[in-house]
């Protein structure tokens, strides 16, 4: 297993971009999407967008993938995106993209106290990371972990071992969730896994059907949700509009939860 050493915590863009808007509500909504580098089925790239299928989902906290972000010339969608929705970001980008970075983003409508980055990179596959944002939600911290783990059966077990002794870490306390895109396409190793050391949301207790990869033509279930600590699974839903449908192949997956 070889894998690089996590980003320094001083790096540049672990800026927080904050534009605190916050929602007064008995639950807390968070949303994972793999937004496709904003490119939609019709093959047109559209960070605008996309903004506006978060604006539906009207969450309070973000967690996406694929997104590209600064470059030479301008052109970062999530600076688009985190305008259009009124909300602070935080980008850890895995690679360049054309001279973009590349890579996860959180949004947030509450302060972000604290965010580092963990390499996933196995041995010579494309590069992937784990984003940890830490989340002050009215005096309560929320760890949130957002996951983009890699195709290959291999790659994605020796991440899966990475992620869940990351997670696992007995110095990081309280409420934590872990989301993202994990390309695991059925129960495999990796899922087996993380379920044996954290709490796996099953779709099917709120939802008629849990395959929602790709949107047009639901075959597959790729992105999840784990948890740990004191967290409470109020509701799970899937947007499935006219315009989720288009804006990426991924759907937003959306959990409200209890701190």
């Amino acid at each position: 297993m070889s894998f690089r050493r996590d980003a320094p915590a001083t790096a540049a863009w672990q800026v927080y971009h904050n534009v605190v808007t916050l929602a007064p509500r008995t639950t807390l909504r968070i949303v994972t999407y793999n937004i496709h580098r904003s490119r939609g089925m019709d093959r047109r790239t559209r960070p605008a967008r996309v903004a506006e299928v978060l604006r539906h989902v009207d969450a309070d906290v973000i967690a996406l993938q694929e997104v590209i972000g600064a470059g030479p010339h301008g052109g970062s969608h999530i600076e688009e995106i985190g305008a259009a929705l009124g909300m602070g970001w935080v980008m850890a980008p895995t690679r360049q993209l054309r001279g973009h970075q590349f890579g996860n983003v959180v949004l947030s409508r509450f302060p972000v106290t604290t965010h580092t980055q963990h390499d996933l990179t196995y041995k010579s596959c494309e590069e992937r990371s784990m984003q940890r944002v830490d989340v002050d939600v009215n005096g309560h911290t929320l760890h949130v972990y957002n996951v983009h783990l890699g195709t290959a059966i291999l790659e994605r077990r020796a991440q899966a071992q990475r992620l869940a002794t990351i997670v696992s870490d007995r110095h990081v306390t309280g409420p934590k969730i872990v989301l993202g895109d994990f390309n695991e396409w059925m129960r495999g190793l990796t899922t087996t896994m993380l379920s044996s050391r954290l709490k796996s949301v099953d779709l099917q207790q709120f939802m008629k059907r849990r395959r929602h990869y790709p949107g047009l033509f639901p075959i597959l279930h790729l992105d999840h949700i784990y948890y740990d600590g004191p967290l409470e699974i109020v509701h799970i839903e899937v947007l499935r509009n006219r315009l989720s449908l288009v804006a990426s192949d991924h759907l937003p997956l959306i959990a409200d939860i209890r701190i």
